[in-house]
């Protein structure tokens, strides 16, 4: 089956439905699953054979499940295209079975702050995207009045940072700022996100609050809490000196926090897991010289983002339905495309990644179909980008 193909039907004798895996065949019509067919022989059956006016990808017994959403991907075009864009981000995606991606508003140049800045972002992506694509905006001080407008040209919701972010371009937020975004995002529906780190100097002035005036910080609630793939698997006690290659912010802590990060994602206290797949030109880690305070803080692991996690996941008990609840559903949830996204379901876009759970380092992406489109097989990649850029319809942000 040549890449790029549609597919009309995926046999495999491991298809992940709910809880269970089970012979199945997936019956695609117009980029949606159509039907699922459970408990099947291994021959086609005869009702797939009627339906199918396309091709049957027939998978043996690799593990079929919803395509990742990577709700935390920094895709820096325009700008900084040269650190990464979007031809290369995406087909990293799909080479691990990433079917979507939502990027977040900074590392590019200008920020998704405005709605100017969003329609030149869009422009750029533009025909370039393997997998499927969507965006956050970004809150900074003073931007208040831009977020409607962004809400409703098609964000998924909200990005901002309470210390440096790590560009001048997109400064961090004092508590009025959140005050004042807040009030403009209140009754949407919306979600802003927070990169929950302070820094322990800032005064109350620098703040835009004190203890006295609790207004400021009031009403805000923080239902979705995520982890990074890279705090998962990397500790501390493991990187030698000077190995700026593994600066990201949050860095990576030691070994007894990261088992509470997995005590927390097992006692579901962290919702979801992302990659804050973060790239940069090899000069900017400064690896010559190994000064941590001076290198980019930010690792690329977008491709790598499902065998790394399975591969400590499996370890400690967590069963594949595990994977598709915390790295597909929940992370789609968030970005509001759970109505198309994250779900092996009639209805749903047929995002699928085929791959080998028992393989090498525990895991190997085989093949990504977006949209019943395939995508990427065994190394190989679709000639022509068919990913396509997803917009948050006004009427779904509002309630």
């Amino acid at each position: 089956m040549e890449l790029g193909s549609t597919v009309s039907a995926v046999r495999s004798q491991r298809v992940l439905l709910g809880d269970e895996i089970r012979p199945a065949v997936i019956l695609i019509k117009d980029g949606k699953i159509h039907q699922i067919l459970s408990d099947i022989s291994v021959d086609v059956p005869c009702e797939v054979s009627t339906f199918v006016d396309g091709m049957v990808l027939d998978v043996a017994d690799s593990v079929v499940m919803p395509g990742i959403v990577d709700s935390h991907v920094h895709v820096n075009e325009p700008g900084r295209t040269s650190w990464e864009g979007f031809w290369t981000a995406t087909r990293a995606a799909a080479a691990g079975g990433v079917t979507t991606i939502v990027d977040m508003p900074l590392n590019s140049i200008p920020p998704i702050t405005t709605l100017s800045n969003f329609r030149d972002k869009m422009q750029e992506a533009t025909g370039k995207c393997f997998v499927d694509t969507a965006f956050w905006g970004g809150v900074i001080p003073g931007n208040q009045l831009e977020l409607r407008p962004l809400m409703e040209a098609g964000v998924a919701g909200f990005k901002c940072f309470l210390i440096h972010s790590g560009v001048e371009e997109f400064p961090h937020v004092t508590d009025c700022d959140l005050h004042a975004a807040m009030q403009q995002l209140q009754g949407t529906g919306s979600v802003l996100l927070f990169h929950a780190e302070r820094d322990v100097q800032q005064t109350a002035e620098e703040d835009g609050a004190s203890e006295a005036d609790p207004g400021c910080a009031a009403g805000w609630s923080a239902p979705d809490r995520g982890d990074h793939t890279t705090n998962l698997s990397l500790c501390a006690e493991n990187i030698p000196a000077g190995a700026t290659q593994f600066k990201c912010c949050p860095p990576i802590r030691g070994s007894a926090n990261q088992e509470q990060l997995w005590s927390a994602l097992k006692a579901g206290q962290i919702d979801m897991v992302v990659s804050d797949h973060s790239p940069c030109t090899p000069d900017l880690k400064k690896l010559e010289r190994g000064d941590f305070t001076e290198a980019w803080g930010g690792i690329s692991s977008l491709q790598f983002g499902l065998p790394l996690f399975w591969s400590s996941a499996s370890k400690r008990g967590f069963q594949l339905s595990d994977v598709v609840r915390l790295l597909s559903r929940n992370t789609a949830q968030l970005s509001r495309l759970d109505n198309q996204k994250g779900s092996l379901a009639p209805g749903y876009d047929a995002d699928l990644v085929i791959w080998d759970p028992e393989r090498e380092f525990e895991g190997v992406v085989c093949a990504t179909l977006v949209r019943g489109q395939l995508v990427y097989r065994e190394g190989c990649f679709c000639p022509e980008p068919l990913g396509k850029l997803l917009l948050i319809p006004p009427e779904r942000s509002q309630k």
